[in-house]
């Protein structure tokens, strides 16, 4: 029916608006304690979580430092009972470089190359002398390396008790870096030395990446000598 009245739809005497605007001002400073007394708990949890995890990361450093201790340790042991269970002289081996000089020469005079920066020493090698001593007769290996810059030649003797064996030669050829190498077989006895020379006027090179080496071990003992075949520099020979 048009003339029926609809029915009238009662509205809140308060909107959320309105509800919102009657917290007291007694309710915002409760509620600004509680964040602040919110936030000084976070700001401690965050300074313990901080402290157990500094305190955690050092136990771990100082757990890592004692095993590479230990580790280290253990190998050393390993090593120095190798070579005591081993009969003396058996185990007989070296290698070093001369480190980071830079250019050693040129001199007048023909010197004895040193060896300072030493990788493996069995005991026999003395980087001071740059003199390799023989502690049992025997068949050795070494080997050397030369490393220089062009503009002057490199000359090095690979020497056994002041006889030269092999040797290399690099001639000046302008003003590049060149390396040489060589090595030989030796037969010694026990108290030979060898050591390797620097030619007069020439000059050799080394940095820290180590290019002029010189390395030496044995390959077998000699137990038994009989006379060289004719033209042989070596003491001992093994008839086939």
């Amino acid at each position: 029916d048009p003339t029926a009245s609809e029915p009238q739809l009662s509205l809140p005497s308060h909107t959320f608006e309105q509800q919102i605007c009657q917290w007291n001002e007694k309710n915002y400073i409760q509620l600004a304690l509680m964040l602040k007394e919110l936030e000084a708990k976070l700001k401690d949890t965050e300074k313990q979580f901080e402290k157990k995890l500094a305190n955690l990361r050092s136990e771990i450093q100082g757990k890592i430092i004692l095993h590479s201790y230990f580790i280290n340790s253990m190998f050393s042991i390993l090593i120095m009972s190798y070579f005591h269970a081993t009969p003396q002289g058996s185990r007989v081996a070296f290698g070093a470089s001369i480190s980071n000089v830079g250019n050693i020469g040129p001199f007048n005079t023909e010197i004895t190359l040193l060896y300072r920066n030493v990788y493996f020493n069995s005991g026999s090698f003395n980087p001071a002398t740059g003199i390799f001593t023989a502690p049992v007769r025997g068949v050795y290996y070494f080997s050397f390396s030369g490393h220089n810059i062009s503009s002057r030649p490199m000359g090095l003797r690979l020497m056994k008790n002041g006889e030269q064996m092999v040797t290399v030669y690099n001639h000046a050829a302008g003003n590049r870096h060149e390396t040489a190498t060589n090595g030989m077989t030796l037969q010694l006895a026990a108290g030979d030395q060898v050591y390797m020379r620097l030619r007069a006027n020439t000059w050799i090179y080394d940095n820290n990446n180590n290019h002029s080496t010189f390395i030496g071990h044995l390959l077998f003992k000699a137990n038994k000598t009989t006379r060289p075949p004719p033209g042989s520099q070596g003491l001992f020979y093994y008839p086939p």
